[in-house]
């Protein structure tokens, strides 16, 4: 049998290595990508020399589904923690420490955001469950529009928009709570009778586990054992042009017939595949916008005296350049013994994408002095390295998860056809992993 996985970023890599596991050597898998390499928006480059994660360069250490892939491929000598560091929150030209045992920045409680917020603010935080409120089971608004209706637009700008820029490339202006914060939808489907009894029953228990995972060799490890164990034929550097159903499975083109295919390809792509196949699936995914970004990695002298936190996080309304930095030689204990010390600059969201335009040298000149003006300290680049990531994330708008829902149900009758990717159910590195694993199992099943 010939199955074609379509877009081979960790989704479809991810999927191409599990149809293996699943049907054996007998299957001839073919794994296509219209980019030059497989891996998507993970990459691993090189600065002064080193490799460096370029992408995400980090994953949710609470899920399982990284682990245990590392595990399962042999590769859990790479699995490693971060320091334990926090970030600094830089808001009204000043670095702020961020404010601990927040929903992604939603407070509990007035206190935690003094200092952050006026006085004003902070009343208002604090009288939030006198004030009437009105949730409707199943709504979904922006996130921006419930903070700053319940707490104050500084909330949603100081302390919400930088942790949501740093998973989703967008704003709480652009992103549904529904999607983006489902644990606290839920609470206020259960009838929470204000924002703050809502974030209360949302907020996960206290738990001294590290949040994240990192892979000590950089993603590529990953992606490059994936592809290797996986026994497909990779076809780099060419996209899929048509999807259409055959008397015996389906044509795609420009590779021909299979008996079944994985789509795990971004939104728009996927739109276009099925434009013919599943209209309404089509007009879904054609929906779902995707933001663009930059990322300036920084390679500075090993004694530049860095503050000794993870990151920068930049609220809205800053003058910076870039939206966020990664103190990555003091978020990363096996980077912090290198010759130099790692910096990585973050630059665009959703409806900025200007600077994906800028030439190397302005992004980094950009980098180096936003930099410096934050930590007060100088900043001398013995190496830079720029990755642009145009239309790299999906932005999970209100009304996404409905959106989802009928691109799932206008698919599911398209015999041993399956979706993977980073648009459907999580933008992080496990989601995409689960969703590629899922895709596989459907696919394995249906040919059985």
């Amino acid at each position: 049998m010939r199955i074609a996985v379509v877009g081979a970023g960790i989704s479809g890599l991810v999927a191409a290595y599990r149809l293996r596991t699943l049907l054996g050597s007998g299957a001839d898998i073919l794994l296509t990508d219209r980019a030059e390499r497989v891996g998507g928006i993970l990459h691993t480059g090189e600065v002064a020399g080193e490799p460096l994660d370029l992408g995400a360069e980090a994953f949710v250490g609470r899920r399982p589904e990284v682990p245990g892939l590392l595990r399962e491929l042999g590769l859990e000598s790479q699995l490693v923690l971060p320091a334990g560091k926090r970030p600094l929150l830089w808001s009204g030209g000043v670095a702020h420490p961020l404010p601990e045992r927040t929903l992604m920045g939603i407070p509990s409680r007035a206190e935690q955001m003094r200092g952050l917020v006026d006085e004003d603010t902070l009343a208002k935080i604090a009288a939030e469950t006198t004030r009437p409120f009105a949730w409707y089971p199943d709504s979904d608004i922006d996130v921006h529009s419930l903070i700053a209706d319940r707490f104050g637009a500084q909330v949603a700008e100081r302390s919400v928009d930088p942790l949501l820029g740093g998973v989703y490339a967008g704003s709480s202006r652009s992103i549904g709570v529904r999607a983006a914060l489902p644990t606290l939808a839920a609470a206020l489907d259960a009838g929470a009778p204000s924002l703050t009894h809502a974030v209360v029953a949302a907020m996960p228990p206290p738990s001294n586990a590290p949040v994240f995972g990192g892979i000590r060799d950089g993603y590529r490890v990953l992606l490059d054992t994936l592809a290797a164990k996986s026994g497909a034929r990779v076809v780099a550097g060419t996209p899929a042009t048509r999807l259409a159903k055959s008397a015996n499975g389906w044509v795609l083109d420009p590779f021909g017939t299979v008996d079944a295919v994985v789509l795990a390809t971004p939104a728009p792509v996927t739109a276009r595949l099925l434009r013919t196949l599943a209209p309404a699936a089509a007009t879904a995914a054609a929906g779902i916008e995707l933001s663009s970004s930059v990322v300036v990695a920084l390679a500075l002298p090993r004694d530049t005296p860095l503050p000794d936190n993870s990151g920068i996080l930049v609220a809205t309304g800053e003058s910076l350049r870039a939206k966020a930095f990664t103190l990555s030689s003091r978020k990363w204990p096996h980077l912090a013994d290198r010759d130099t010390a790692l910096v990585r600059a973050s630059f665009g969201k959703f409806g900025d994408d200007a600077a994906l335009s800028w030439p190397d040298d302005k992004l980094i000149a950009a980098a180096a002095e936003d930099l410096a003006h934050v930590t007060g300290i100088a900043i001398e680049p013995v190496g830079a390295t720029v990755q642009r990531w145009p239309g790299g994330l999906a932005q999970y708008a209100p009304g996404h998860t409905d959106r989802v829902a009928e691109i799932e149900a206008g698919t599911a009758e398209l015999p041993n056809l399956a979706l993977a990717g980073a648009y459907l159910h999580g933008v992080g590195v496990p989601a995409c992993v689960a969703s590629g694993d899922t895709a596989a199992r459907t696919i394995a099943s249906q040919l059985a």
